[in-house]
């Protein structure tokens, strides 16, 4: 029996299109509401008067952090976004209704970008975050709020004021303690796997990963979150391989964890590759603090690892960890001075809030 044609794989969810991790959006609050122009008229009242209500107030763009997403997925094959309008005044007095609002549920660590991409909107940290991202525009008066002592019978209504409207850059960071930085085939894969539950994909081929993960660590009665995201080559921040466009994902991380092929022939220049793109990339993450790793060191004769480790932290000048992702060695020695980073980065958090309240 032949298979039937899929002319829409995208909407089987296909790998391809599951991760999707910054989108451009249209927004619209609604227009308010016109306001009436009406009088009483009832039988044995002989001047009743203007009684036109105001109109409804148009309805908010509002976003809300949602840590059951993880992903702009929703956001690529609908852009547009408008808040419903107010309804106009009536008689009587009756003001319209209000617009419905509509809700953006966005992942948890989204950033919402003004239309040239550099304003800061909006940051949203914590679940449950919600930010007004366009208000809806008031109502117009009704011709009964016009009246005065010499105008009884004004025959002015005005019209609803517009809503706001823009356009918008969604962008996806994950919030993630410490993040996994290296060349492809570095086992920074493995290492995910064998410190956390997370079970990303694992080959012996380079770009394995193609997209960034996220594995839960506990240690000591403590939890934190490893970010791993796809590896790095030279001309990265020129769009080499598959650029540097996944490092947004490790902004947030108050450690890096540096791995490099002890199997490679050369590990200084592969730590000098990765260590350059950072530097081109900029945003601070050159600057956070590094746990320098050698790794697959259970490849490697004891001569060897001692001969390349030497050379490494000649050319890097910082001490450097032999480990093996694979065999689970020094795994937990590296965990536990992640930990140690992540407290320091927490407590200093807490130190300045309460500074500033």
């Amino acid at each position: 029996m032949r298979e039937r044609f899929r002319p829409f794989p995208f909407l089987f969810g296909t790998k391809k299109m599951r991760f999707l991790d910054s989108a451009k959006v249209f927004i619209k609050s609604g227009d308010g509401g016109n306001g009436c122009v009406s009088f009483r008229r009832e039988k044995y009242i002989e001047f009743g008067g203007p009684d036109g209500g105001d109109g409804g107030r148009g309805g908010d763009v509002i976003a809300v952090a949602d840590e059951s997403l993880n992903t702009l997925i929703d956001y690529r094959y609908q852009q547009h976004f408008k808040a419903k309008r107010g309804t106009g005044g009536a008689g009587q007095n009756r003001t319209g209704a209000s617009g419905d609002d509509i809700v953006l549920k966005l992942p948890v660590g989204t950033q919402i970008l003004a239309e040239d991409k550099e304003t800061l909107l909006a940051d949203l940290t914590e679940h449950g975050q919600r930010i007004v991202l366009a208000k809806g525009g008031d109502g117009g008066h009704g011709n009964a709020k016009f009246k005065t002592s010499t105008n009884r019978a004004p025959r002015r209504a005005d019209p609803g004021w517009p809503g706001e409207e823009r356009w918008i850059w969604l962008e996806l960071k994950l919030l993630a303690d410490a993040g996994l930085v290296g060349l492809p085939n570095a086992g920074k894969s493995t290492f995910l796997a064998a410190v956390s539950r997370a079970r990303p994909k694992i080959a012996d081929y380079p770009f394995t990963t193609l997209e960034p993960k996220l594995g839960t660590v506990l240690l000591d009665d403590t939890s934190f979150v490893i970010a791993d995201i796809p590896g790095l080559i030279e001309g990265a921040s020129e769009g080499v391989g598959l650029g540097d466009r996944f490092l947004g994902h490790i902004e947030r991380c108050a450690t890096l964890i540096h791995l490099v092929d002890g199997t490679a022939e050369d590990p200084e220049a592969a730590y000098r590759i990765v260590r350059d793109e950072l530097e081109a990339y900029g945003h601070g993450i050159a600057d956070k603090p590094e746990i320098l790793c050698l790794n697959k060191c259970d490849a490697l004769t004891a001569e060897l690892t001692v001969e390349r480790r030497t050379r490494l932290e000649r050319a890097s000048g910082s001490p450097v960890r032999c480990i093996s992702g694979a065999a689970k060695q020094g795994t937990d020695d590296i965990l536990r001075e992640v930990l140690a980073q992540i407290r320091a980065r927490r407590q200093a958090e807490q130190e300045a809030r309460a500074e500033s309240a």
